[in-house]
C-alpha cells in the first residue's frame, strides 16, 4: 500500500522529486462585482467594479472598424489615506473574445476617441484620490461574434481578474451611456 502511494506521489511530480503547486486560474466574476486589485507598480489598492455594458455601431462620429464598440463603465474605488493609479491606462484592461483571441483596451482610432461625457470622472485618468471612487469608461473595438466575451483586468502585480459580459447591452446605466455615446 505504502509503495503505491509513493508510486502515485512520484507520477505527479515534476519527475525531479520537487514540484511546484500551479496557481489555479481565477473564476470569473459576475458582471457588476467587485474585485480588489492592487495598484499600479504594486502601490495602494484599488476597487474595480464594471457596471455596465453597452454595444454600439458608432460612438459620436467615430464608426468601428470592425463592426461594434463594447463600452464598459467601471467604478473605482480607493479606500485608503493616500491616492492610487490603477493599470487601466497601462493597458490594464482586456477583451477576452470567446473564441480565445484577446483585444486590448483601444484597440482602434475610434475605440481610443471614445469619451461619453458623465462617464469619465476621473477624465479618463488612472488615478484615484483617497478615500473616493470614480467612473470611467474603457472601449474594444469588436464584431458581433466577439460580443459576450471576458472582461479581464490585470493589476499591479500582474494578477488578472475576470468577469464575465453579458452578450446584450445591459447594466444600471445602459440607456445613458448609449445616449452619451449618440
Amino acid at each position: 500500500m505504502l509503495a503505491a502511494t509513493c508510486l502515485s506521489l512520484a507520477a505527479c511530480s515534476a519527475g525531479d522529486g520537487t514540484s511546484e503547486p500551479q496557481p489555479s486560474p481565477r473564476t470569473a466574476l459576475s458582471f457588476g462585482q467587485t474585485a480588489d486589485t492592487v495598484g499600479a507598480d504594486g502601490k495602494g489598492t484599488a476597487q474595480i467594479t464594471p457596471e455596465t455594458i453597452v454595444y454600439v455601431a458608432k460612438a459620436g462620429t467615430d464608426a468601428p472598424e470592425h463592426g461594434l464598440f463594447a463600452v464598459v463603465t467601471f467604478k473605482t474605488g480607493n479606500r485608503t489615506e493616500e491616492s492610487v493609479t490603477t493599470t487601466a491606462g497601462q493597458g490594464g484592461f482586456r477583451w477576452k473574445a470567446l473564441d480565445g483571441k484577446t483585444i486590448k483596451a483601444g484597440n482602434s482610432e475610434g475605440a481610443r476617441g471614445v469619451a461619453p461625457v458623465g462617464f469619465n470622472d476621473g477624465g479618463g485618468k488612472s488615478a484615484v484620490r483617497a478615500d473616493t471612487y470614480q467612473v470611467n469608461t474603457v472601449a474594444f473595438d469588436i464584431t458581433s461574434a466577439d460580443k459576450g466575451g471576458t472582461l479581464v483586468y490585470v493589476d499591479g502585480h500582474g494578477v488578472a481578474f475576470r468577469w464575465k459580459v453579458p452578450s446584450t447591452s445591459s447594466g444600471p446605466a445602459a440607456n445613458a451611456l448609449k445616449s452619451a455615446l449618440k
